[in-house]
This record gives C-alpha cells, structure tokens and sequence, in this order.
C-alpha cells in the first residue's frame, strides 16, 4: 500500500462513527441474570423507545478508540512544525523531568524544609529569564501569556498609584498583540489606538505626537509587541521606550514572539518596564490544545517592588517562599495572581530546555527560527499575499 501525501495509509484513514458499527444485540459486557422486580422503582415512568447506545463487542471497542488515537499528531509520529501559540520543541526529557517523584508529588501544603528542591527549582528558572532578559526581577507564578500581561500590566497599575498620579490610558499600537487590548482594559485602563506606518511597524512620530508637549500626561503605558504581530521587528523600540519614559509612563513589552529574539536582543537595554514570556512558546513546554501554560513577567527596577505573591527568596536558611508582603518589608506586592505557586510542571520542563541548551543553544534556536520563518516566507510569497516586503521574524 502506498502512503498518502501526508504519510497516512489511505485505508487506515476512514474509521466509522461508532454508531455506524453498531449490531443488534451486541455488547462487551456480560450482566449476571437478575430476578424481575414487582416494584416500580421509577415512579411509573416507563422507557418507550432504545437508549441509543451502540452495541459492540469489546475487542471493536478496543480497534475503534485506537484508531482514533493513531490520529493524534505527536512527538511519537512526526516533528511539530511552527506554530503561533504551540510549542516550537518538546523534547521527551522534558516530560520525563516533570515526571521525578521528587518534582510530580510535591504538594504546596508540604513544610518548606520538605521542598527545597522543588523552591531551588522555581529560583534557578527564575535566574535564567532574568539572564536572558537582563531584568532584574521576575513574576513566575502567572499562568499563560495574557495572565502575565495581566501581571505587568497591575504592576503598573500600582505603580501609577504609588506615586500618586491618575494615568487612566493605554496605547495599544495597531499591530500590537491581539490581547493587549482586553488585557489592559482588565487591569482598569482605557484605551487609545497608535497608528502603523506603511511598513507595518509603529508610528513613532504618533507616539511622539501624543506624549509630547505635556500631552502625555494621562499616559499610563504604552503596550508593544516585538517582533510584533506582523512579524516585523520595531526598529524605533527604544526612540518609544525614551518617550515614555520622558512622559512618566512605561512601557509595556508583550513577549508572545520572544522565541525569535532570545539570546540576541537584551530586553532591558529596549528600555522594557515589564514583558510576560510565554514558556510554551519559547521553552518547550506543550501548551497548544489547552495544556497548561506558563507567562512568567520579568520586571524593570522601577515595577520590581510590586511584584505579586508569592516569590522566592533564597536566604541564610535556604529557600523561603514569601506569602504575605509582612515577609518582605521593601516590597508592595499589587496582590496575587494565582493560588499556590504557579504552574510547577511547566518551569520544571522549562528549566530542563534551558539547561540542555545553555545561553548558546538559545541563541542558535532564536537564529533558526527566523531563518526557517524568511525560508518558508520566500517559499510561499509567489503563492500567498505578503503583506510587508523584506525579513520578517516569525511566521
């Protein structure tokens, strides 16, 4: 039998409805004979019609459901190609170490002393993102991407507060992330549109328009993806970042496309405030089909103090998980983003991708990404639309 384009055997292809295998009388189930009861046990209801349940044997059963399987598209079957919100890589071992005893049955409730590891764990992680941020501070208990938003975001928040100024509005550029809006409403703010230029990139002479001559005020923040959702990298980043900053603002740096910057690019010399990093996109960890997710958000010096609870401090004793901000005296935590400590089993996976390839393995994967990305540009622009000529960063 000769294989399909996709690599399936045509014949294995079709598999019925389970319904449509159906036979009269049929099941996988013997039931021990019972004695009729005299009793009407459903208060006089009686049933008029079949229940509509398929009748198979068991071994059909058994050959349906694995047929059924075999369609799963897996690290088993093929290699995951590029995907905008799935994993890029997700190597076994990475499964293999969220799987440890010492890592799978940890509980939150356990005494700190039991859980050194899994706090060593969390605070190594925490190291590498700053590392290759160069930030110095990190949230690592937000859930998935928009949470981190999220997260930077009520860092700003508060930090407006703190200083007693009112700063209602965001800018949301035209080819920002497609969650920074609702994000950014969430957190309590109100929104105005920066315009793109013909290239698809911001518009630095809008921002400057609108933050200058005290007209920037009212500015709390200014949200930018970068590459951003075009797949085109913000050559005028940190012109922006210098004019809010001039403005009393920040500046907001969603990290969904980070996977083609990392190991390159230092986030903190863009003049970033705050930028949430989504692990499933850019550390192997399976996310895509709502699997849990991770988007720690590494903070500026000027947001780290409102980090949220709970974070990691490694003292004279060892790891300290602090709850309550009675427990840190110098910090203003905004609140809490997610009960416990976040999602464990992602940072273990992530921080066994990150110690496998090392600063220079990152680098190479950031390097390969946009390489593949322009590839599989120049290979289709003569057959779909190419919106913005030249290279692009991501898909």
């Amino acid at each position: 039998m000769s294989d399909t384009i996709s690599g399936n055997h045509g014949l294995l292809i079709e598999e019925p409805l389970i319904f449509e295998q159906s036979s009269e009388g049929m099941t996988g189930v013997d039931f021990a004979k019972s004695e009729k009861s005299v009793n009407n046990k459903l208060g006089g209801l009686k049933r008029e019609g079949k229940i509509g349940l398929s009748g198979l044997s068991e071994p059909q059963v058994m050959r349906h459901y694995t047929k059924l399987s075999q369609k799963n598209y897996s690290i088993d079957t093929g290699f995951y190609p590029l995907g905008s919100c799935t994993m890029k890589y997700n190597p076994r071992i990475n499964e293999s170490m969220a799987r440890l005893a010492g890592f799978a049955d940890v509980h939150p409730f356990q005494p700190e002393s039991t859980v050194q590891g899994a706090l060593e764990l969390i605070d190594t992680l925490a190291a590498w993102l700053k590392k290759l941020t160069g930030m110095p501070a990190v949230a690592m208990s937000p859930a998935a991407g928009a949470h981190g938003e999220l997260c930077g975001m009520s860092a700003i928040y508060a930090a407006v507060k703190d200083k007693g100024e009112t700063r209602p509005i965001v800018l949301i550029p035209e080819s920002a992330h497609g969650t920074n809006p609702a994000t950014a409403v969430l957190a309590g703010f109100s929104l105005e549109t920066i315009a793109a230029t013909q290239d698809g990139r911001v518009d630095l002479s809008a921002v400057k328009e609108r933050l200058g001559n005290g007209k920037g005020h009212d500015v709390a923040a200014l949200m930018l993806t970068n590459p951003n959702t075009c797949g085109l990298f913000e050559r005028e980043v940190i012109e922006i970042a210098d004019s809010l900053h001039e403005a009393g603002a920040y500046f907001y740096l969603d990290g969904a496309n980070f996977n083609a910057i990392m190991g390159r690019v230092n986030i903190a010399k863009l003049g970033a405030d705050a930028m949430h990093i989504n692990l499933h996109k850019t550390f192997a960890t399976p996310h895509g089909g709502g699997g849990p997710g991770a988007g720690p958000t590494v903070l500026s010096e000027r947001l780290a103090k409102f980090a949220p609870l709970p974070f990691v401090m490694h003292g004279k004793d060892g790891f300290t998980m602090i709850e309550n901000a009675e427990q840190a005296p110098n910090a203003k935590p905004f609140g809490r983003m997610k009960g416990f400590h976040g999602q464990f089993s992602v940072l273990v996976k992530a921080l066994a991708y990150v110690m496998s390839m090392g600063k220079d393995g990152i680098k190479q994967a950031s390097t390969d990404a946009v390489l593949n990305a322009n590839y599989l540009r120049s290979k289709l622009e003569k057959t779909l639309s190419v919106p913005f000529s030249g290279i692009c960063m991501h898909e």
